[in-house]
């Protein structure tokens, strides 16, 4: 199996087919946070990264401009993952607390994480033409996943293209909405669980906090 993960991941790494978001990449690696200057940006598609025996699948919707495209690992440092991995060591998902660089030992239990697009949109809004070329890598790495049992989208916009890939892709056509602890039966008989995205605005309005994101992660443990 790590074979077929390693051959996906290269093929990922190795895309270039939207030039939209290729040349958005290059921009970002060339104007870098102040507080990156001294780092060299990965500035490539990112792949998911886990346990790939795990019956949980987190979605987001894509690297962010200075985490995973900086790091090459997804959720990985910015605030959004500071707030994430608190909440999946909490609930005893991951083997540590804080995600800040590929190299860090971060493990996850039971669990895989990526996004439903491997590089970041200008905005956070992709192109469908975009979201259609990734969700060949996005079907590679559900299918891959044989355990899988939930997907928890990390909020509505990720939730959203989990939906139009099951649309897409397994003749999905039942209606739902997203809402967080919401939880929809899929075609190919997993869950899809709502969640909203552990971003700093989220958090900071209270419309999410740790208490309540870690006890929908110890939910979905539960579930598998």
């Amino acid at each position: 199996m790590d074979l077929e993960f390693q051959k996906l991941e290269k093929k990922i790494i190795n895309c270039r087919k939207c030039t939209r978001l290729v040349k958005f990449q290059k921009k970002i690696t060339l104007h870098k946070r102040k507080q990156y200057q001294d780092e060299t940006y990965w500035g490539k598609p990112i792949t998911g990264f886990g346990d790939k025996n795990g019956k949980i699948l987190f979605v987001g919707l894509a690297p962010a401009a200075h985490g995973g495209t900086r790091t090459g690992r997804v959720f990985t440092g910015d605030k959004s993952s500071e707030f994430l991995y608190k909440c999946l060591y909490n609930a005893k998902i991951s083997n540590q607390s804080t995600s800040t660089h590929i190299n860090d030992g971060l493990k996850l239990k039971k669990a895989f994480i990526t996004t439903a697009l491997k590089c970041v949109p200008p905005g956070d809004k992709p192109l469908k033409t975009e979201l259609d070329n990734c969700f060949n890598f996005f079907n590679d790495e559900i299918t891959k996943l044989k355990n899988l049992k939930v997907i928890v989208a990390l909020g509505k916009v990720a939730f959203d293209a989990c939906v139009y890939f099951y649309k897409s892709n397994y003749n999905f056509l039942e209606k739902i909405k997203f809402g967080h602890n919401k939880i929809y039966k899929l075609p190919n008989n997993s869950l899809l669980v709502g969640c909203y995205h552990p971003s700093p605005r989220n958090v900071n309005t209270g419309r999410i906090n740790e208490q309540k994101m870690t006890n929908l992660f110890k939910k979905v443990l539960k579930m598998v």
